[in-house]
């Protein structure tokens, strides 16, 4: 294929694609690890690749050759069928995690809805329907996600919503146990809200919800969508509470850049979603289940959770220091490698700053920066970012941005 101006690719997109996204006005086109190069032959270090989901960078050769060769066997076969890389890669989540059995789809809002269908399957004898989800976080856009997900700015055009949605704040033990009735049959959280701004779950919050769910008979689901697959240095982030959840749900850094999506449930829970009562036509398909069985592998054999911890501990030591030295910084939270650091300011102009400086990362929030960086990204790489981003918070503390 011959290389495109970014000139000739905007205009394709002017012509043929919807305008449903907020474009920055620079086409990527190739990228390896923690690097993406644009159509005019510009490096960035990408700090936020694929908003998490190149996990162990982007086009690892891992992924790359497994692609390669399963496209050449077999790409995809439809789920009337069985096939040997989606079993595999049903093996390695069971084993990571608690045991569980996996349904796959292709997105984390795929994964939400599917997690939503069971919670009502399995309660549905008892005439139970309702879920509570938190204030602040991100389930996805479909209209069930959207209805879980606690921000009203993703409600705006879509009223009216699915019935049975509740939401109360992150943390707020008592606000759960007064949103429950007779009819609620689950619980929905994210280990670290993400698109919320980095707000982590504190210990006492998640123990009291898994024994508050026990005792109620409610099931518990965790949102891993973002916080999954290594990134929190654990390979799920529930797994930092010393609890376990009924569901959990997976995407984005699942795949290793490949679209695929996953709901993992107890097996006397996964036993409700029958034949018939829910399936994808692409979900767990060769190629997907190939790429995100790679994935598995190379944190694995690298060692890539360790690996995590100690990058984690440079990247909150720089950011802490920058925290200690401008003003404008007001906390620095997440955990492994999930970062924010919230300004007591837009963060707009520190994230633009950065991106002509040819670092990506992300501000989430208005004034939370977010940091999303592969597990493995490399110390010369990161501190590349890391210097931007300071010399960024510098320029805003002085008011030059």
């Amino acid at each position: 294929m011959t290389q495109m101006s970014f000139d000739e690719i905007k205009k394709l997109f002017d012509d043929c694609v919807i305008a449903n996204y907020s474009r920055i006005p620079i086409a990527f086109v190739r990228a390896e690890g923690s690097h993406i190069w644009d159509s005019e032959g510009n490096r960035y270090v990408d700090l936020m690749p694929g908003w998490g989901t190149s996990t162990i960078g982007h086009c690892h050769p891992r992924v790359v050759t497994a692609l390669q060769r399963q496209a050449a066997m077999l790409i995809h076969v439809d789920n009337t069928f069985y096939t040997q890389p989606q079993g595999l890669l049903a093996q390695k989540i069971s084993q990571h995690s608690f045991g569980g059995k996996c349904f796959f789809c292709n997105s984390g809002a795929e994964a939400v809805e599917a997690a939503i269908k069971l919670a009502r399957l399995h309660k549905e004898k008892d005439g139970r329907y309702k879920i509570i989800t938190m204030r602040d976080s991100f389930h996805g856009r479909t209209m069930g996600a959207i209805t879980a997900t606690g921000q009203d700015k993703y409600h705006k055009g879509y009223l009216p919503l699915l019935p049975g949605f509740s939401h109360v704040d992150f943390n707020d033990l008592d606000a759960v146990k007064d949103a429950t009735d007779d009819q609620t049959c689950a619980v929905m959280l994210e280990p670290i809200q993400g698109e919320g701004g980095i707000n982590l779950a504190t210990d006492e919050f998640f123990a009291g919800l898994r024994a508050f769910c026990d005792q109620e008979g409610l099931l518990l689901i965790a949102d891993e969508v973002q916080t999954g697959i290594g990134r929190t240095g654990r390979w799920f982030g529930y797994q930092h509470y010393g609890i376990e959840p009924d569901i959990m749900v997976l995407a984005k850094a699942l795949g290793g850049g490949v679209a695929i999506g996953a709901m993992v449930a107890k097996p006397e829970v996964a036993q409700s979603l029958a034949p018939g009562t829910h399936a994808s036509t692409f979900g767990g398909n060769p190629l997907a289940c190939a790429a995100a069985l790679a994935t598995f592998k190379v944190i694995e054999e690298e060692d890539l959770i360790e690996v995590c911890r100690r990058t984690s501990e440079h990247i909150f030591d720089r950011l802490r220091q920058m925290a200690e030295k401008y003003s404008i910084i007001q906390e620095v939270r997440g955990r492994g490698v999930m970062c924010g650091v919230e300004l007591n300011r837009p963060g707009a102009p520190v994230f633009q700053y950065c991106l002509d400086n040819k670092v990506r990362l992300n501000c989430t929030h208005e004034t939370v920066v977010r940091l999303l960086p592969a597990i493995n990204v490399p110390r010369d790489a990161l501190d590349e970012g890391l210097d931007v981003l300071d010399e960024a918070f510098q320029k805003a503390e002085k008011g030059e941005i």
